[in-house]
């Protein structure tokens, strides 16, 4: 495996990554050369009670530390949102440093639009009673009003995004009888800083939940309907990394720091004008119906959506085999795929994640005709690879065989 490089900066939508061991060390530095004050890092209560990773934020920051806010968690409910902007106020940061994992960097770019929203709580409460149309998006076209620092910790990929959403309503109190969440679209992150000293504070089971996330990011880019060389090349490189780094990362198989590194280059690499697709729908589907850990459900399906997609259309298996170090020479492509799927499962199975759906608490055989549903009129599907001409009773196919 080729070594990776010491540390980079790259440009990536008006984000900048930096790349290093030990360039938290940087961040008083980084927030003086954009203009920036103090910061107020975002974080769950896990993290911030993680002394080995705090305190070279802690020091990394020095006088621009404001304050800390964990409060964040993985309902990530529009209530912890405001809460941490009344934080922000009562310190008088000038910008976020988010920390953590997915959950953490939502909220952060979240509250960031919300202070632009001009809704408050009792608003936006209101408006989600009235439905999805009149709950809308946050701040539409606008900039948020603090510039976001991202520190991820884990492999979810939430970290080049400006995605993610609030929970307003829980399924109990909407009237759709689903969560009602609402997000905005803002700028990127100013900053993303990948530090793999700091992945190497996080609880190897923290790191399992989150692998199949950013793993299953590499796998869906090549074979979605946009697809394009330039996402393929990142993709089919960052599966590579990943491949041979997270079963030692976050698996049992021998880990080290070179194998962290390439874990979080590979991260970063999935990324990079990432085509979410067929699995992340299957993700959504299941969290219609219950609070699960998205990694878990990636974990499961992954294999057999692949099955599935290679048994309708080509689904660029000889992308991803390339990506999984998969041998096409001489060989048809019924084989190619037929390795390609065992490849991705291999990858799963060496870490500490569920293989059936039925181990994936709270889930019930008996809804699976309804997610089956919600799968197919997911906004992923969009996506689909070219060709495909899926339906609720093919998808149920696959539920019940990963089951």
């Amino acid at each position: 495996m080729l070594p990776i490089a010491d540390a980079f900066e790259h440009g990536y939508r008006g984000c900048e990554i930096l790349y290093g061991r030990g360039r938290a060390s940087e961040l008083s530095a980084v927030l003086a050369d954009r203009g920036l004050g103090d910061a107020l890092v975002v974080c769950g209560s896990n993290v911030g009670a993680n002394d080995d990773l705090m305190d070279p934020i802690r020091e990394g920051l020095g006088d621009r530390l404001a304050g800390v806010f964990d409060g964040t968690t993985p309902d990530k409910r529009v209530e912890t949102a405001y809460d941490l902007l009344d934080k922000r106020a009562e310190v008088g940061a000038d910008a976020l440093v988010a920390v953590g994992g997915g959950s953490s960097l939502d909220v952060a770019r979240q509250a960031a639009m919300l202070d632009v929203d001009g809704r408050d709580l009792t608003e936006l409460r209101d408006d989600a009673a009235e439905g999805p149309d009149a709950l809308g998006s946050l701040a539409p076209g606008s900039d948020p009003s603090l510039p976001v620092v991202v520190i991820p910790t884990t492999f979810a990929g939430a970290d080049l995004s400006t995605g993610g959403s609030l929970e307003v309503l829980p399924a109990d109190e909407s009237p759709t009888g689903q969560p009602l969440t609402v997000s905005g679209d803002g700028p990127m992150p100013v900053v993303d800083l990948a530090d793999p000293a700091l992945f190497e504070t996080t609880p190897e089971s923290v790191l399992a939940g989150s692998a199949m996330n950013g793993f299953d990011k590499g796998i869906e880019t090549p074979y979605a309907s946009d697809a394009t060389p330039v996402s393929d090349a990142s993709a089919v490189h960052g599966l590579r990394l990943l491949a041979d780094a997270l079963p030692r990362v976050a698996g049992d198989r021998p880990g080290s720091e070179a194998a962290t590194d390439r874990a979080v280059v590979g991260a970063l690499l999935v990324q990079l004008d990432r085509k979410i697709s067929v699995i992340h729908a299957f993700g959504h589907g299941f969290a219609r119906r219950y609070d699960v850990q998205q990694g878990d459900v990636h974990a499961v399906v992954a294999p057999h959506v692949l099955a599935y997609l290679f048994d309708e259309v080509d689904a660029s298996r000889r992308a991803l085999a390339a990506g999984l170090g998969v041998d096409v020479d001489g060989r048809d492509d019924d084989a190619i795929a037929e390795d390609v799927v065992d490849a991705v499962a291999a990858v799963r199975d060496d870490l500490p994640v569920p293989s059936r759906l039925r181990d994936v608490p709270a889930t019930e055989e008996g809804d699976l005709p309804a997610i089956a549903e919600y799968v197919v009129d997911d906004w992923c599907m969009d996506r689909a690879p070219e060709g495909l001409d899926t339906t609720p009773e093919a998808i149920e196919g696959v539920l019940r065989a990963a089951w």
